[in-house]
């Protein structure tokens, strides 16, 4: 009877692996290299990876925290005080009700550039149907929505019918807004006695209020309850599945069913919606309406969006990064001011965080798989 040597033992066993694996007989498979494979997948490092890739709002959330105590130390003792806390979150709400808009965009693996000269143009539409018109309000506040939700509908129609990039639509309507804007307004101001006052409807969005010591205006309540809603929307509702859906794999979820240039086109009229949401909103902050104003709003948006760990490629993200991500950027742009940080160096802060947070987001998305 023959003997078992230890080669053939190592040969059966090696065999036995490779037939689990798909592999062939000949293509053998060291130990030493399997073992290495899973401690790369199951180490530390891999961890931090897919507990980010579950949870995306944590990094902006670790970024803001740590930029929170930065600033309290070096703030000169203004950072921390009540009345800087609602400066921030006054400033913020303009920015982040124009990127909730964004940020339904972006999951679609899409992107807007005309964000702030749509907003603008909408709200000098309001402004100046209430004004030079003597429009009601209420329904020059309509016709500035149907004016921006037209806008996106241009998009979306460009976008899915004419199967034109994102990018190239929007870098186009971005001018194409702008000038609009100037030419209807004749670039004149109008101000908050011709709005109405500060009782006005237009101007509703900017009364303040208190919550214990710490001023803020009615915008930065309501942009908070639309970031609840909409995250509600886009986590229960079939709409919502079918935007991340289209984001992670567009031919996948056509195969699947879903109607791809109905919910595009939806998703560019909510966001046109959420534009002219937005317009209310500056209404009531600058308390003017202005084609001047927020001039860096549109890529400010994309920065929060991108920050708040929402993927350029589309399929991933939620809502409450976006907020976080805006938080950051108004976070960064006050907290440096009062460090006594040069504007210049405050956007190379932010442009370097942007190029953090999309690298961030590559490695993510490649362990992930």
């Amino acid at each position: 009877m023959a003997v078992a040597t230890p080669e053939a033992h190592l040969l059966a066993a090696s065999l036995v692996f490779n037939l689990s694996i798909g592999g062939s007989y000949m293509e053998t498979v060291p130990a030493t290299d399997v073992a290495a494979s899973f401690s790369q997948r199951n180490g530390p490092l891999a961890r931090v990876q897919h507990i980010l890739h579950r949870y995306p709002t944590l990094s902006p959330g670790f970024v803001l925290v740590v930029a929170s105590i930065v600033f309290t130390i070096f703030g000169h003792g203004k950072f921390q005080q009540l009345g800087t806390i609602g400066t921030i979150l006054r400033q913020t709400a303009v920015l982040a009700s124009l990127a909730i808009g964004q940020t339904l965009i972006v999951l679609t693996a899409g992107i807007d550039l005309a964000v702030g000269t749509g907003m603008l143009l909408s709200h000098l539409v309001v402004a100046k149907l209430a004004f030079d018109s003597g429009w009601p309000p209420f329904l020059a506040l309509a016709a500035g929505a149907i004016v921006a939700m037209t806008l996106g509908g241009v998009h979306g129609l460009l976008v899915t019918k004419l199967g034109l990039p994102p990018f190239i639509v929007t870098l186009g309507t971005f001018y194409v807004f702008q000038s609009l804007g100037l030419i209807y307004s004749q670039a004149r101001t109008i101000s908050k006695n011709e709005l109405g006052g500060e009782n006005s409807v237009l101007l509703w969005m900017g009364k303040q209020v208190k919550i214990g010591s710490m001023p803020i205006n009615r915008g930065v309540i309501v942009v908070f309850l639309m970031y609840v809603v909409f995250s509600f929307i886009l986590s229960n509702t079939a709409w919502g599945t079918h935007v991340y859906s289209i984001g992670d794999d567009r031919e996948a979820a056509r195969l699947a069913g879903i109607n791809v240039t109905r919910v595009l086109i939806s998703v560019y009229l909510v966001a046109g919606f959420l534009y002219a949401f937005g317009g209310w909103v500056q209404l009531g902050r600058s308390l003017s309406a202005s084609s001047n104003a927020a001039v860096d709003i549109n890529l400010e948006t994309i920065t929060a969006v991108v920050i708040g760990g929402t993927s350029l490629f589309g399929g991933r993200g939620r809502l409450s990064g976006t907020l976080v991500g805006a938080l950051i950027v108004q976070v960064l742009r006050l907290g440096l001011s009062l460090a006594d940080v040069s504007p210049y160096w405050q956007n190379f802060a932010i442009g370097l965080l942007i190029i953090v947070a999309v690298t961030l987001d590559q490695w993510i998305r490649r362990v992930a798989k």
